[in-house]
């Protein structure tokens, strides 16, 4: 973090969001391995709320030593919004579904994660419609989703693998949501200490859910699920979303969240490799389709947008 902050007063700002957007690339790719083996012994939503709570109170700690401000009181409301759609749900919801799906399963489907986000930001007033690549991109995005279901419909009838398939699914929109309105909404902060303010915030949230459902008797560390929490708390939560939010605050939220392109490869061999998960050629197959379905709808929204003031600038230059 002191490095991005160094490069930043070099005016390296761009040059810092890209290293924090492949940091996340790399990062959060292990750490559906760490969650899977997390949940194997503990229960799912104090597992992820005391991370993020230990995780958020350090980094503050650091960024205040460091001579950042605190958010205004004004911004809290608005960082809680992002915090508990983007960590509070959407991570949330990650860390549910393990309990029943494999960890690469659960990456390859959150790689559609760019999908969606184009396609809510397409809903939203003023901005881009669907264009030719757009629904190319959707319609491959879509149909690699199909593919990995296809050897998978019996699971489809288990309760348990439904369920974590509609959760996974789930935390897709949220963290989409969150993204976007990270995104629009501009905050007076530095981004890393509006990422340690949103870790306490949806930890404290996921903590008390989990008290709440009466998690506290299932809690107890084993030496797996103790290594587990560390690594997911010092570089999944401090690397990997400190440099997500960084990227998110530089840069546009299509490519920011592009880090899902790269997470399943990741998962999908950590998964085989450490947990023996399934690796078939279907599932490669659907990984393939659909990074190139997302590259295309990227591409699509990449185009420029025709306006009424541009078609009369070009007229007056024609002529």
């Amino acid at each position: 973090m002191i490095v991005f902050n160094f490069w930043a007063d070099m005016n390296k700002t761009k040059f810092t969001a890209y290293l924090a957007w492949f940091s996340t690339c790399i990062v959060w790719g292990t750490t559906y391995l760490a969650i899977r083996i997390g949940v194997t012994d503990l229960p799912p939503l104090l597992f992820a709320g005391l991370r993020w709570i230990a995780a958020g109170s350090l980094f503050f700690l650091v960024l205040k030593l460091y001579g950042l401000k605190a958010p205004a009181l004004k911004e809290l409301k608005h960082l809680a919004i992002v915090g508990i759609a983007l960590i509070g749900i959407g991570n949330g919801l990650v860390v549910f579904a393990e309990q029943w799906i494999p960890s690469g399963l659960a990456a390859l489907i959150l790689t559609t994660l760019p999908i969606w986000v184009v396609v809510l930001e397409m809903t939203l007033p003023g901005k881009r419609k669907f264009n030719i690549k757009s629904m190319i991109g959707l319609i491959l995005g879509l149909a690699g989703t199909s593919l990995i279901f296809h050897n998978e419909l019996e699971n489809l009838f288990n309760p348990d693998y439904l369920i974590g398939i509609i959760a996974i699914f789930g935390a897709i929109i949220s963290w989409g949501a969150g993204s976007l309105y990270s995104k629009h909404r501009k905050f007076e902060a530095h981004p890393l200490m509006n990422a340690a303010m949103q870790m306490m915030i949806a930890g404290a949230a996921q903590t008390i859910v989990g008290l709440s459902l009466g998690e506290a008797s299932r809690f107890v560390f084993t030496q797996d699920s103790f290594y587990a929490f560390l690594y997911l708390l010092f570089v999944g939560s401090l690397l990997g979303y400190a440099s997500y939010i960084y990227a998110l605050s530089h840069l546009p939220a299509s490519f920011a969240t592009t880090y899902a392109y790269i997470n399943p490869i990741i998962a999908l061999y950590l998964g085989w490799l450490v947990l023996d998960e399934n690796l078939s050629l279907n599932i490669i197959a659907a990984t393939v389709i659909i990074i190139v379905g997302v590259i295309i709808l990227k591409k699509g929204t990449e185009e420029p947008i025709p306006t009424k003031k541009s078609k009369v600038f070009n007229q007056s230059t024609e002529q």
